[in-house]
């Protein structure tokens, strides 16, 4: 049996790959929201689709999608102010895979499976930081404190929480006004 390490500069480079990679993913998703680049809406179109989604208010909701994508993306992709940025781009990515959920797993039927990996793998920056070859390195990690990681951690279900039921309160009240517009017309 071999006894096989990986050397502590193997790792941190290997983190560093991977946190660059999922920043640059999260860019470029979050700027099809405000930009309308790489065949997105823009925020005009982004807020039609957040709007039949059940996002309300559509435009600000398209907005802080994409910034919680290409912001935390960009700051992700620095290793700067960490927890923040790990926990806007799990935030963000958790809401999205609970739209995508009744579609089921697979990505390929229109299921959570993107949007759920993006998002644990951004919530795994939240909880292990952004590694030696960072911003945050550089500054001494003054936006990336042991506190920070634990409250930013804390957030994400939270916040996941609130704009789902948001989001369910307002596909239901756009689903009884059709009703209650039928029991006006009947009596």
């Amino acid at each position: 049996m071999s006894n096989v390490t990986t050397s502590p500069e193997a790792a941190a480079a290997a983190q560093t790959l991977f946190r660059v990679a999922l920043g640059g993913v999260l860019i470029a998703h979050g700027s099809q929201k405000l930009f309308g680049w790489f065949g997105g809406g823009g925020v005009e179109g982004t807020s039609k689709g957040m709007h039949a989604m059940g996002f309300r208010p559509a435009k600000p909701s398209a907005v802080l999608a994409g910034v919680g994508e290409a912001g935390a993306g960009f700051a992700l992709a620095l290793g700067m102010a960490t927890p923040a940025a790990g926990a806007a781009a799990a935030t963000t990515m958790g809401v999205a895979a609970s739209v995508h959920a009744p579609n089921g797993f697979f990505a390929t039927e229109g299921g959570l499976e993107y949007p759920a990996v993006l998002g644990l793998a951004a919530a795994a920056f939240t909880i292990g930081g952004s590694g030696p070859y960072s911003l945050d390195a550089l500054t001494g990690h003054v936006l990336d404190r042991p506190w920070m990681r634990v409250t930013a951690l804390a957030v994400i279900p939270t916040a996941i929480a609130i704009q789902i039921y948001r989001r369910r309160q307002a596909l239901a009240a756009d689903a009884a006004a059709p009703a209650a517009g039928e029991a006006a017309e009947e009596g």
